[in-house]
């Protein structure tokens, strides 16, 4: 089969390989039929080490079952699944406190010997715990938003739900991207008063505003922070959704933050030490919070959003490619001309 894999920064190469095996008898093998590049494939694009054999890439998929381990129930050949971009047992203590992407028996595709999804076909272990069906004969148009439930809309709701978002609050989301345009719709769908979107980029920022958001803030450092004291009349942001991972993101955030309000994190931090003293979260009373998005938790309420409509989260695609054009896609979101691009294998 073809599968994609990145050998060092801005080296994506789409490559013949053997195909999945079942290897444990909770596996699945699934065919994937839609997939996508995540803003955070761009970080191993930009810095990751050169390898000589390739590190498989995609953790988000659509697709069809076409073989199951001896273990596996509920699940049997053609039936189409929705997979989060981890996978989990699903009945663990943690995973039942709704935190799957910590399940003590889960792991993360494209890593160790689990394959990527930018690919024609995946093994998925926990294959009953991870993998959730959707009608077959769902509507075409609306594979694209059911895409976002294994990754980037759930992000950004994830993003809103530990941020304790609610009516009447005010909500600043940090970044434009993909995943932050999914935390402004998650805000609104939670009954945010006030919704502030950092963003410079318009045909972004004209999406957020279609989606909930009142403000938009192109400013950054301290210029930024000054103007949404302005438009929260000195109090700062309720709630701050920080949804880029680089370190002046995070002191955008607690700069812009009211006293005793939450941080809450879903951009991948390319930093391990951060200011959590008087000056940043301590003096306001504040709480940091967020984390990788246990998607699995919200997939099930969430699939009937999308198939009755009140939610349309695959306008975050703006472009296609076919597999074999997977490093267009990286380049394109790279050089921010795409926000997000779906792979069709």
């Amino acid at each position: 089969m073809r599968a994609t894999y990145m050998y060092g920064p801005g080296d994506v190469r789409v490559e013949n390989v053997p195909d999945p095996r079942i290897v444990e008898p909770t596996d699945a093998i699934v065919r994937v039929t839609l997939a996508c590049v995540c803003g955070s494939d761009l970080h191993p694009y930009h810095s990751m080490d050169k390898t000589e054999h390739g590190v498989p890439m995609g953790h988000e998929f659509l697709g069809v079952v076409e073989e199951t381990g001896s273990d596996v129930t509920g699940l049997k050949p053609g039936d189409a699944v929705i997979s989060p971009f981890s996978w989990a047992d699903n009945t663990c203590p943690i995973c039942r406190d709704g935190f799957h992407t910590a399940c003590p028996n889960g792991g993360w595709y494209a890593a160790g010997d689990v394959g990527g999804a930018q690919a024609e076909a995946i093994r998925v272990p926990q294959a009953v715990g991870t993998l959730v069906k959707i009608p077959a004969d769902v509507d075409a148009a609306l594979l694209p938003s059911l895409l976002t439930l294994s990754d980037v809309y759930l992000t950004g709701y994830h993003a809103a739900y530990m941020g304790q978002v609610a009516p009447g609050k005010t909500v600043t989301v940090i970044g434009d991207g993909a995943v932050g345009l999914s935390a402004v719709l998650a805000a609104k769908r939670m009954g945010a008063e006030k919704i502030i979107l950092m963003g410079r980029h318009t045909s972004r920022t004209d999406l957020g505003r279609e989606w909930g958001a009142t403000d938009i803030v192109a400013e950054r450092g301290e210029e930024g922070i000054a103007r949404i004291q302005d438009l929260t009349g000195g109090e700062g942001s309720h709630v701050v959704l920080e949804a880029v991972g680089l370190m002046p993101a995070y002191e955008q955030a607690y700069g812009v933050l009211r006293p005793g309000g939450i941080i809450s994190r879903v951009g991948v931090p390319q930093y391990e030490e951060a200011p959590i003293g008087f000056g940043s979260l301590f003096g306001k009373n504040a709480r940091l919070a967020g984390g990788p998005a246990p998607v699995r938790a919200y997939i099930e309420q969430t699939i009937p959003d999308v198939l009755e409509g009140r939610i349309d989260p695959g306008k975050v695609f703006d472009a296609e490619v076919a597999l074999d054009d997977v490093a267009d896609a990286y380049k394109a979101m790279d050089d921010r001309s795409r926000l997000k691009v779906l792979v069709r294998p």
